[in-house]
């Protein structure tokens, strides 16, 4: 249980050094608007899994990948230099799907009140197919010694 929480200390710190490596000293030209949203380190902390995202389409993505790629060394260096341990975690770079999955839950949600506000119109104004209430009532039941129809 310590080694989970050191394993999320170590990544928490890991996502602040890589994010403000990336923006103050990596100066690679296909680095675009990147975001780093999440990491993960192995419980043995020698594993690190960097989630992040970037703005723009397929080819600005493809990009700043191998811009990632390409300054692994770079990152890992400097996070060691930082957290001081006695072994650096190795990088992974992982292209976060949570902004494409949030988008999708966006329409399937809109979708859903679309088509809750069309059934709420089409059954405005309309009528029960039988009666209102369909359940008995007991002042409906006939009393003791009646036959049905309330005749005795």
């Amino acid at each position: 249980m310590a080694s989970q929480a050191r394993a999320r200390k170590l990544a928490d710190r890991v996502r602040e050094i890589v994010a403000e490596t990336l923006e103050h000293r990596i100066k690679d030209p296909r680095l675009g608007f990147v975001t780093i949203t999440d990491a993960r380190v192995t419980g043995d902390l020698r594993d690190a899994t960097v989630f992040y995202t970037v703005l723009g389409d397929d080819e600005e993505r493809a990009s700043t990948a191998a811009a990632l790629e390409s300054a692994k060394g770079v990152l890992r260096t400097e996070v060691g230099r930082q957290t001081g341990i006695k072994h650096t975690p190795s990088l992974t770079f992982v292209l976060d799907a949570l902004p494409d999955s949030s988008r999708h839950i966006d329409d399937l949600l809109r979708a859903a009140a679309e088509s809750d506000a069309a059934v709420h119109e089409r059954a405005t104004g309309a009528s029960y197919a039988g009666d209102a209430d369909p359940y008995r009532h007991r002042d409906d039941e006939p009393d003791e010694g009646e036959g049905p129809g309330g005749t005795p």
